[in-house]
């Protein structure tokens, strides 16, 4: 389908183009005519639009073959045969003008070179030539050659083409093609899904059962449909829907609705002679349903007000237990806690942590356990309908209950907000300090940006990161900071923290370098950590300290000398001991 405004030029097999029409002996003459014939019919295309451009659905250029048919079909005169064949297919609605149109239209062509006939027809027209079972007629305006479609012409290709594929594979099982959906009510776009209906004999299957014969024939149809999208050109979707001619049957005896409407608004591009006289009947109000089919349809409208109630149970209750038991979980991850189970725990959680706390009134704790008791009661079936009384409470309690809850959020972001700036607060100066040393804020930053910064050891994005988590502190002491302020200060300060962090945890491990070494003895290799003026000997998972002698250590003890070292620059190693150590393990070679 083309809805530009130029006439492409179209492959073997595809729609019609007035090239195919141009003999080719003497193809430079051929092509000159064929250009002069897409100019004329482009200055055509775009007069059309321009003036009628709101109620055409498609205008196209018929198969040369086809044109004696239409001809024939309506009374124009002889020498029309040798024209380039234009169809229009205008809405509905302007019936009533289509001579009017033509005229205008066939007055603008006789300005042009070009031999030109004009047909407008709208969809009725159409389907009324399809009804006639003039399939020729039908298939050759599915396969015309689009100048403009708006939908219609598309979807009738992609049928026509996948009906074509189907009746070549298995023509003597098909009984009808027929097309029905948006296509028919005239409501089809350039991407509108085209539901056809294909209804299989069956009544003579010999050879295997009727349901395999169902399958394989449905595989193979559905099959076709890729194949027919890809041959149209077209995004119109394809969706068949396949039917054994005595189920089918069957479904219209039991007054199957879809059946019915099947009958009713389809429209054939194939049927060897049951389709219309089925439209026939139920015009005539033959076809009639069953006496078990009216049963059926006469219980269902027994069950109406009991089903109504339960479903409007079901509406009500699973909409207000989850509207009020969602919040109320999310609330309490917002203040630190797990989610609770809504039915089991959630009640006792919300009041230890808002009530017991007095950030909620009671009267919310308390419709929250109603909700819940209430939901338990419908799951066991205890409570059979409510009255509209009684939806109407419950509609305006939920509607309070989540308005304080909104308040409630507000309360419980502006406390962990104000915990949340004083963490990354205080992370942040302690970090520093570790690396400066134990001085005021302001020599910190002041130390920060001269002592590391302009040295390169930070960036500048430290330093105003550094900065504003200051300000931002200070502005949530005055009530300026709102939480989603607060969660931006706490994304640029996990930045600032990590590197803080990364840079503390090197400059650690350096100075405890400079006391580390490995020492080789005859049947073993011991690391030594010198720190803090204390020595450390590690043997597998024991640790041992050296002095005059070499004795057990306790882990917090080395923690607390390796703590020490960092803020000292030197290493004091004592020489004696290494003579404890040789008089204890015998000779060794320093490799560290």
């Amino acid at each position: 389908m083309n809805s530009n405004n130029s006439i492409p030029e179209m492959e073997n097999n595809k729609p019609y183009s007035p090239k195919a029409a141009i003999p080719k002996e003497d193809s430079e003459v051929a092509k000159k005519e064929f250009e002069k014939t897409k100019k004329e019919l482009e200055k055509l295309k775009g007069f059309i639009i321009k003036k009628y451009g709101k109620v055409i659905q498609s205008m196209s250029i018929l198969p040369p073959q086809s044109i004696p048919k239409f001809i024939e079909e309506e009374e124009v005169p002889e020498d029309s045969k040798d024209a380039v064949h234009v169809l229009i297919i205008i809405d509905e609605e302007k019936e009533k003008e289509i001579n009017k149109i033509q005229k205008e239209i066939v007055d603008e062509v006789k300005t042009y070179k070009q031999k030109t006939w004009v047909s407008i027809k709208t969809p009725a027209e159409i389907w009324e030539i399809c009804m006639d079972q003039k399939f020729e007629l039908s298939s050759a305006i599915a396969m015309s050659f689009p100048l403009m479609d708006k939908g219609l012409l598309g979807a009738l290709r992609v049928a026509e083409i996948h009906k074509s594929l189907v009746l070549q594979k298995f023509e003597r099982y098909v009984v009808s093609y027929v097309f029905g959906g948006s296509l028919v009510r005239g409501e089809a776009t350039a991407d509108s899904d085209v539901d056809v209906f294909i209804v299989i004999n069956d009544t003579d299957v010999k050879r295997m059962p009727r349901l395999e014969l169902l399958e394989r024939l449905r595989g193979i149809i559905y099959q076709y449909v890729a194949e027919a999208n890809a041959i149209a050109g077209v995004k119109n979707k394809l969706e068949p829907q396949v039917y054994l001619l005595t189920d089918f049957w069957e479904a219209v005896k039991d007054a199957h609705p879809v059946m019915f409407t099947f009958i009713r608004d389809g429209v054939p591009l194939y049927d060897r002679g049951t389709f219309m006289p089925w439209k026939s009947l139920l015009r005539k109000g033959k076809l009639k349903p069953s006496p078990e089919a009216i049963d059926s349809f006469m219980s269902m409208g027994d069950q109406v007000i009991p089903r109504s109630k339960r479903t409007l149970l079901s509406d009500i209750f699973v909409n207000i237990f989850w509207g009020v038991t969602t919040p109320a979980q999310a609330l309490l991850m917002l203040n630190g806690c797990p989610p609770p189970n809504a039915k089991k725990e959630l009640v006792r959680d919300f009041k230890k942590e808002f009530l017991d706390t007095k950030m909620i009134e009671k009267k919310y704790v308390d419709f929250i356990e109603k909700v819940v008791n209430t939901w338990r009661d419908y799951e066991h079936e205890k409570i059979k309908e409510i009255s509209g009384k009684e939806i109407d409470k419950l509609l305006s309690d939920t509607e309070d209950y989540l308005k304080r809850m909104k308040e409630l959020r507000e309360q419980i972001e502006k406390k962990t907000s104000g915990q949340t700036i004083e963490n990354i607060y205080k992370d942040v100066i302690n970090l520093l300090k570790t690396i400066i040393g134990n001085v005021s804020q302001e020599k910190l930053i002041e130390d920060f940006e001269k002592k590391f910064v302009k040295k390169g050891k930070f960036t500048n994005q430290h330093l105003r990161i550094l900065k504003e988590v200051i300000k931002a502190r200070t502005d949530f002491k005055k009530g300026k900071m709102d939480a989603h302020k607060v969660d931006r200060a706490r994304k640029d300060a996990d930045k600032l923290i990590g590197d803080l962090t990364e840079f503390s945890q090197r400059c650690d491990l350096a100075s405890l370098e400079k006391g580390r070494m490995r020492l080789k003895f005859r049947d073993k290799t011991l690391e030594l950590l010198n720190c803090d003026g204390k020595t450390f000997i590690f043997e597998g998972a024991k640790i041992n300290k050296i002095g005059a002698k070499i004795e057990e250590c306790s882990p917090e003890e080395l923690e607390k000398c390796i703590t020490a070292q960092k803020q000292k620059e030197n290493v004091e190693i004592d020489s004696k001991v290494f003579e404890v150590l040789k008089k204890a393990y015998g000779d060794f070679e320093v490799l560290i």
